[in-house]
């Protein structure tokens, strides 16, 4: 093995959590490795640009709440445009019988978005590791102790060691696709093959208008559906209604061939004439994801698991830490907890190391 394949920190997984633990470590001055088996940072933060100039559509995670401060603050530190979630107007309910409009918003609080899309965060973050820092297209294969004082980590370009491992994504997925041997404990095994995927089983639509008809109608753009296909649906347009937006979340099992078309028929029932002929209809589904979601994502439905203990404590004599939204104690499933999450396993690699502080996520000021 040449020396160049060597690294204190090896992260596996571009996402919100895993570029948070990256910046953090090399900040801190550690020698850190990001593995992505994407073409793309971000994971469930995903971004379809528009015609409008730095605007564009959430695919993935969408929102962020007060209180949630390592967001805010990584937004304001990256230069990255915020605003206030549109909650003006009625909402809607679709039932067997008709549509019914009910007073105020019902559905949608105080919340915050990207001008950019959400996947700016994790771009801002990227762009603070040194390029040779962070490798796409390199899905990790295993992750083995290396009988040393290390683990050595395979993917298809090659293998590598480093004295810790922080996987960062979801850790059904991480058992799923890494080999691990037998060396991980029994109990965290299960754990982990049982927690739900945040999105996972979950598919969303993005509907994309010339104006955000609704709003003159007084509606918010918010609605509830008992028959479906989407369930519930938000206005994701962009500030002043500029790109306008619906958008909406379905069960990932109801997709079949016709969906799109279910839904734009849906939207016109529910909002009139206008939402049957929207510029463009997005749908990602995050159950086909095959780097986000295992082949058992659908029966995985115990939210407890979030948080666990055990993803607090590092496995294979304290070098393998874990690190997603799922793992988070607080904010679980939000960006704000794939932050944190990331923050703990890069502060859990520094305490290992002798060397805590207090360093956070590392973002160069624009």
């Amino acid at each position: 093995m040449s020396h160049q394949d060597g690294h204190d920190v090896i992260v596996v997984g571009a996402g919100a959590s895993g570029l948070a633990a990256a910046t953090a470590l090399h900040a801190a001055g550690r020698d850190t490795v990001c593995l992505e088996a994407r073409d793309r940072v971000g994971g469930r933060l995903l971004s379809v640009p528009t015609a409008h100039p730095d605007r564009a559509l959430d695919l993935g995670a969408t929102w962020f709440w007060d209180g949630e401060d390592r967001v805010r603050s990584l937004a304001a530190r990256g230069g990255i445009e915020t605003f206030a979630q549109h909650l003006a107007g009625d909402t809607l309910l679709q039932e067997t019988t008709g549509t019914r409009r009910l007073t105020g918003n019902l559905i949608d609080g105080p919340s915050h978005r990207f001008a950019a899309g959400s996947q700016s965060i994790a771009t801002a973050l990227a762009a603070a590791l040194p390029a040779e820092s962070l490798r796409l297209d390199t899905p990790v294969t295993a992750v083995h102790p290396d009988g040393r004082d290390g683990l050595t980590v395979r993917t298809p370009a090659g293998t590598l060691r480093a004295e810790h491992v922080i996987l960062a994504l979801p850790p059904a997925l991480a058992l799923e696709r890494i080999d691990f041997g037998d060396a991980l404990p029994a109990d965290l095994v299960r754990l982990a093959r049982s927690t739900p995927v945040w999105m996972g089983a979950v598919a969303k639509v993005v509907a994309h208008y010339p104006a955000a008809f609704w709003r003159e109608d007084g509606l918010a753009g918010a609605a509830v559906s008992r028959t479906g296909p989407l369930q519930e649906i938000h206005d994701m347009s962009g500030p002043g209604g500029r790109p306008a937006a619906l958008f909406g979340f379905a069960h990932a099992r109801t997709v079949r061939p016709g969906f799109d078309q279910a839904v734009i028929a849906q939207l016109a029932r529910i909002f009139g004439p206008a939402a049957a002929a929207p510029e463009a209809l997005h749908l990602q589904n995050w159950s086909t994801e095959r780097w986000t979601s295992p082949s058992t994502v659908q029966h995985l439905a115990d939210h407890s698991l979030f948080g666990h203990p055990l993803y607090r404590r590092p496995a294979l004599n304290g070098r393998l830490h874990w690190a997603s939204t799922e793992t988070a104690t607080a904010h679980a499933g939000h960006i704000e907890g794939a932050l944190a999450a990331g923050e703990r396993a890069a502060r859990a690699v520094r305490e290992a190391s002798g060397t805590p502080d207090d360093r956070g996520i590392a973002l160069p000021t624009p």
